[in-house]
């Protein structure tokens, strides 16, 4: 794998995606360009079936594009086999889902801990799932179970097992879409503090306007294409930081 230095923490070059439905070709992203700087938050919108889903799934490594690249961290991970993209995926991704994905088995301490585990590293200290429930506003729910907690709750647990880790990005796929308004601003909420506290770069796509807006940049998306040509941005090479500078 080879890691190149750069302002961006993820960015697509002319990225293809195509589906094969019988003997048809569906083309699902054609040509897209788009940059995201490390601490940006990005909203993605669009009306379903624009590719917004498609172009999330190829930003976390899920699945491998048809043509063109993603260039995550510094490491292009449409080159990688699928063993690769899963340890790229551990390392630098935090994902958060609309239905939270919670074990029901687990209190909200131990959905947090087990992502520690499996990534095999943890945050900032010993302590960090403490300091990561009580930011959230979680820290009197941390013994109990997802049952017993609402559906704005479950998502913020969610939330935090994603950024447990401190991954290089968090890409959010309708964080708010099973939530009612006032859970939804509060998890919204939670997402900007993130980005403004920890300077975590964000990349969430939406249907609501309510919850685009609390992005720093909104792209937005029509038949696989990016359509907003201003909010496609291009990264330039850290110098500072690149490999081997004196």
């Amino acid at each position: 794998m080879v890691e190149s230095s750069s302002s961006c923490a993820i960015e697509t070059i002319n990225l293809n995606m195509t589906y094969r439905s019988g003997k048809v070709d569906v083309p699902a992203l054609q040509n897209v360009n788009v940059s995201v700087e490390r601490g940006e938050f990005v909203a993605v919108v669009g009306p379903s079936g624009c590719g917004k889903s498609t172009l999330l799934h190829l930003l976390g490594g899920l699945m491998q594009p048809t043509g063109g690249s993603v260039i995550l961290d510094g490491i292009d991970i449409s080159k990688l086999t699928d063993s690769e993209r899963t340890a790229i995926r551990r390392k630098k991704i935090g994902y958060v889902f609309q239905r939270f994905n919670l074990l029901p088995t687990l209190s909200a301490k131990g959905n947090i801990e087990l992502a520690k585990k499996i990534q095999g590293n943890g945050y900032l200290s010993p302590n960090g799932v403490d300091q990561i429930l009580d930011m959230l506003g979680l820290a009197n729910k941390i013994n109990f179970r997802p049952a017993e907690l609402s559906g704005g709750e479950q998502q913020r647990v969610a939330i935090a097992r994603a950024v447990i880790n401190r991954p290089a990005i968090i890409l959010a796929d309708e964080p708010t879409g099973s939530l009612d308004s006032r859970n939804s601003r509060i998890v919204l909420q939670v997402l900007r503090d993130l980005n403004e506290k920890l300077s975590q770069t964000i990349v969430m796509i939406t249907h609501d306007p309510e919850a685009a807006s609390t992005a720093n940049r909104v792209i937005e998306m029509k038949d696989g294409q990016i359509i907003d040509a201003p909010s496609v941005l291009y990264c330039e090479p850290d110098f500072e930081n690149s490999v081997g500078n004196p």
